[in-house]
């Protein structure tokens, strides 16, 4: 699809495609959804019904059907097939709910995998910064009473301090 047409399309409400996520793990899940050609189907009905377009082919339709005397009031053909469409396009509804909660899904758990990699990140800082503070405590012990407290740091030369 060229721009133009493009543009034509998105200002009808026939948008071609949702922008690519940002989030690769959203990336990784687009990608395998779209391998599936049902999910392609459901997916496209969906992106078509939610669309302007789909409103306006109504009206006309609707308009038609009426103004050329189709079918004389009260319609029950008319009626039939809407409330058919109805039940079609509340399942495509509860599809796309399914698809927005497997977006979430997905993004929850890169979310979880991130808090873990924090947390051990976390731990990792923690215990660096608890064998700083103990050097920092010998080092102090050092500069101002010359000893060092049992198992303290060994000298160069293998003895221990204070001993």
């Amino acid at each position: 699809m060229n721009k133009r047409t493009s543009k034509l399309a998105s200002q009808v409400g026939l948008s071609a495609r949702l922008p690519e996520p940002i989030d690769p793990a959203l990336a990784k899940h687009a990608e395998e959804r779209a391998a599936i050609t049902q999910n392609k189907i459901a997916d496209a009905i969906t992106r078509f019904a939610g669309s302007m377009t789909f409103v306006y082919i109504h009206i006309l339709w609707f308009g038609a059907w009426i103004g050329f005397g189709v079918e004389s009031y009260p319609y029950g053909l008319l009626t039939m097939i809407v409330s058919l469409e109805a039940i079609f396009l509340s399942t495509f509804v509860m599809i796309s709910q399914n698809r927005a909660d497997a977006k979430r899904q997905v993004i929850a758990d890169e979310q979880w995998k991130t808090v873990q990699e924090e947390d051990r990140q976390n731990e990792e800082l923690l215990h660096i910064s608890n064998q700083i503070l103990s050097l920092t405590e010998d080092v102090h012990s050092l500069a101002h009473g010359g000893r060092l407290p049992a198992g303290g740091p060994a000298s160069p030369n293998g003895s221990k301090h204070g001993s």
